[in-house]
């Protein structure tokens, strides 16, 4: 059975992957227009899931230090949410200088055409910011809640996880609240919309 750290890591190797293949299409607009549309249905989904599943797991199994974790986590996430907004005033850039900004980038990001000479800038920054979020997660996060739990238990959490990916937003809503159950009844309504919107939007063709 597969652990909730597993389930987590293939999600950063697969996010990892689609960034190398807009890279490796360059010139080729169809194709980076496909694997942007890939990029940003799973890190939209896995960014939703660990919300929910990951960090009230921290919380519930990590004590004090876990739930630490996981409001910095969520902090990162909400911060970089609401600075789509926050970023268009310059009083308030110093406030956002020093978070993640990966979620505000993908929401810029799923906006541009392939042909955007934005396009590749939004997404280089986005990936670097989304690098030091994964090996935060992978050194310390991931392997310290594994300790605190039961192998059948980190099992529950890794169904949970893939199982929630089915039901939430598959693109990015910087507006939408990021703690429970306020994100759950946030997801559910903006899920229908982004599934449909997905319908007439071009995936890779091997995913």
């Amino acid at each position: 059975m597969t652990k909730i750290s597993d389930a987590v890591t293939h999600d950063h190797r697969e996010l990892e992957d689609f960034y190398n293949a807009i890279k490796q299409a360059a010139g080729d607009h169809d194709t980076q227009t496909r694997y942007q549309n890939q990029f940003t249905w799973e890190l939209t989904r896995h960014s939703i899931g660990e919300e929910l599943v990951v960090y009230p797991a921290m919380e519930k199994y990590m004590g004090a230090d876990g739930k630490a974790k996981a409001d910095k986590d969520r902090d990162e996430h909400q911060a970089v949410k609401s600075s789509s907004a926050l970023l268009l005033k310059t009083c308030f850039l110093s406030q956002v200088d020093n978070i993640s900004r990966y979620i505000y980038q993908l929401y810029k990001f799923q906006g541009l055409s392939a042909g955007s000479p934005e396009f590749m800038p939004t997404l280089d920054a986005l990936m670097k910011d989304l690098s030091q979020h994964i090996q935060e997660e992978e050194k310390d996060e991931l392997p310290a809640l594994e300790k605190s739990i039961e192998e059948g238990e980190s099992e529950n959490l890794a169904t949970s996880f893939s199982r929630t990916k089915m039901f939430v937003p598959s693109r990015s809503h910087p507006s939408a609240p990021n703690r429970p159950p306020f994100e759950t009844v946030a997801g559910l309504m903006a899920a229908p919309l982004d599934r449909l919107g997905d319908l007439f939007r071009k995936f890779p063709k091997d995913t």
